[in-house]
């Protein structure tokens, strides 16, 4: 996915601008030091206090990172944090891609030209709410690897991982003449595991690939989390947002000397389908950071800016009942998803003036976009029948097994002979499904099968062949299920007899959006359309400018413009707008295509003047 977005954005700008090679602003900087000292951060020797901002790179369009890193510095910031995103880089063993949206060096050059700081947090774990916690599909696939540990198979991967990224961290380092000052060893990892040799794997990794700058751990301030979650010589810091002055006492208990840092200010949070649109309090929010600071301690917001899970990129939370999350990830953040200031960063830029020089310069209040309707044809049904290229299973493959890591798979499979003997419906079984199934029978829909809703069995009524269309709707990022593998899972029954000789085809969803944006389009005028079906419309801009896609009359899907995959949209909420940034659209045409795998309530595009995140908790 993300080549094609990279590819898209060259088409749009006409130039090459997001592979070449990124400006050399060390040239232009000077050389300092960047060291803990007993009480406090030290820059070249002198006290130091860091307030800094989240931003993901792969969260935001490249061409509004210049953007986003500015207006953290009008807020009073004086650093930018990002996560790296193993699973971008190198969704395919081998194929490392660190250019246009996972261009890490130009986002960390564009943080020095606003002459900002920066932390980088390379995992190889990220959790951040990001499909199966930033580790690639390829890597947990692998048979019998034990992950985040000691295991040979798995350090071996990650040494080479930390290898490339270093290298684009390496010379961006302060005392280079870069503007990076910290980088931090695994995730919250006292939480998971307590493999001590594992962290010191990371940390000779780190170290031998040039990375000198002090290097750090977070957790959460839990005692046992704290104690298996650092090393001695890596500087432990929290992970919060609430009852600072307990936290950080934690903290100091674990953390004897130097600076006390919460490097996760959590500000907001995130959401999931099927739940409300989370929001926190602004006064709140800066009541905490006022304790947080008034105690001396540094802080990362998080998020300052949160962005987007554009295309299949969210992630999921599996705490006994399975939740994908949404496709935005605007966090409730200071800035928000189209990166407006919201009332939160006026109140957190008003205590941090009480701490640090605010520029005078303000960035400017949001707009309404513009309000329009585009009308959809059809570009034909989208049956994908497997019967004629698939090779036959005894049991149905997981995406792993077909080597598919995109969102949907369809299953077929001839019904047994006496199925119904009975001669009513019969009870079609299968161990697990991840995630969501749309399930027929000779062409005819009977129903669907969803991992949220614990549903395993459905009865199908009497016919000659089945057919299940499987969702994948977000790897879990979070604990012990990360990496587990998705489709049908185990054996498949009916009426408690097996069903084999399964045939299973990979849909490509950027390859069905494609086609249909070079189709000329039929059942102009329809006022509905039965999934799955794909859909395009055109509408002219007199300029590029942000949009927001109403998706309210739709049923479950996705959305693409001129090309770039805006993400998943479903009627069970709370998101109800899609957000289309403004270098993804141009002067003159642009093309919609929306895939809805359900049923269009309406076959019009509608574009709404502000976001719709969904209603709130009462």
């Amino acid at each position: 996915m993300w080549k094609e977005l990279t590819s898209v954005l060259r088409e749009q700008s006409g130039i090459d601008v997001l592979t070449r090679a990124a400006p050399d602003v060390q040239k232009a900087r000077s050389v300092a030091s960047f060291s803990i000292g007993d009480a406090d951060f030290l820059l070249d020797g002198q006290s130091h206090r860091i307030l800094s901002g989240a931003i993901h790179y792969f969260r935001v369009h490249p061409e509004q990172w210049a953007d986003r890193i500015r207006k953290a510095r009008l807020m009073g910031l004086n650093a930018i944090e990002t996560y790296v995103a193993w699973n971008v880089h190198e969704p395919r063993k081998g194929q490392w891609d660190a250019a246009g949206w996972n261009d890490l060096g130009r986002f960390l050059d564009l943080v020095a030209e606003e002459g900002m700081h920066a932390i980088v947090r390379p995992g190889p774990y990220i959790c951040a709410e990001w499909h199966n916690g930033g580790l690639p599909v390829w890597l947990t696939s692998i048979p019998g690897i034990r992950l985040r540990s000691s295991d040979p198979r798995y350090l071996a991967e990650v040494t080479q991982y930390l290898r490339r990224v270093y290298a684009i961290v390496a010379p961006r380092q302060i005392d280079q003449g870069g503007n990076v000052i910290l980088v931090q060893i695994e995730n919250e990892y006292g939480a998971y595991g307590a493999d001590r040799d594992y962290l010191r794997e990371l940390v000779d990794a780190t170290r031998a690939a040039g990375i000198t700058v002090p290097l750090t751990t977070v957790d959460q301030p839990v005692h046992d989390h704290l104690a298996n979650g650092t090393l001695p010589g890596l500087h432990a810091t929290g992970s919060f947002g609430s009852r600072a002055a307990e936290r950080l006492a934690t903290l100091r208990e674990h953390q004897a000397t130097g600076p006390l840092m919460c490097s996760e200010f959590w500000d907001g949070w995130f959401d999931w389908w099927g739940g409300h649109h989370h929001t926190t309090s602004a006064s709140a929010a800066a009541s905490e950071l006022d304790d947080l600071l008034s105690a001396g301690a540094s802080v990362n917001v998080y998020m300052f800016h949160g962005g987007t899970n554009f295309g299949l990129t969210n992630g999921a939370n599996d705490k006994g009942r399975y939740l994908p999350i949404v496709t935005s990830y605007d966090y409730d953040a200071p800035l928000d998803e189209a990166g407006h200031p919201t009332e939160k960063y006026w109140a957190l830029r008003e205590v941090l003036a009480k701490y640090t020089e605010v520029p005078d310069e303000v960035p400017p209040g949001p707009v309404e976009a513009s309000v329009f309707t585009v009308e959809l044809s059809g570009t034909g049904d989208q049956q994908w029948s497997s019967a004629a290229d698939s090779a036959a299973h005894v049991e149905p493959p997981t995406f792993e097994e077909l080597d598919h890591t995109g969102a949907l798979v369809v299953y077929e499979a001839e019904l047994p002979d006496d199925a119904f003997r009975h001669g009513g419906p019969a009870l079609f079984e299968v161990d697990e499904v991840r995630d969501h199934a749309w399930v027929s029978v000779d062409g005819r829909p009977v129903g669907t099968m969803s991992r949220t809703l614990h549903q395993r069995a459905l009865a199908i009524p009497q016919g000659t062949r089945l057919r299940l269309l499987v969702e994948e709707q977000g790897r879990v990022n979070y604990d012990h299920r990360i990496g587990e593998r998705k489709g049908l899972i185990g054996n498949a029954r009916l009426d408690g007899r097996p069903v084999t000789g399964w045939s299973a085809t990979p849909i490509d969803l950027a390859s069905v959006a494609r086609a249909a944006a070079e189709s000329t389009g039929h059942g102009a005028g329809r006022a509905r359309f039965v999934g799955p079906v794909a859909l395009r419309g055109e509408f002219d801009l007199d300029a590029p400018h942000d949009l927001f896609l109403d998706t309210e009359a739709w049923g479950k899907g996705y959305a693409f413009v001129n090309g770039l995959f805006l993400g998943r949209y479903w009627s069970n909420g709370p998101q109800r707008t899609l957000y289309v940034p403004a270098p993804a659209t141009r002067q003159g045409r642009n093309v919609i295509v929306v895939v809805e795998l359900e049923q269009l309530g309406e076959a019009t595009a509608r574009f709404a003047p502000y976001p719709v995140l969904g209603g709130l908790e009462q």
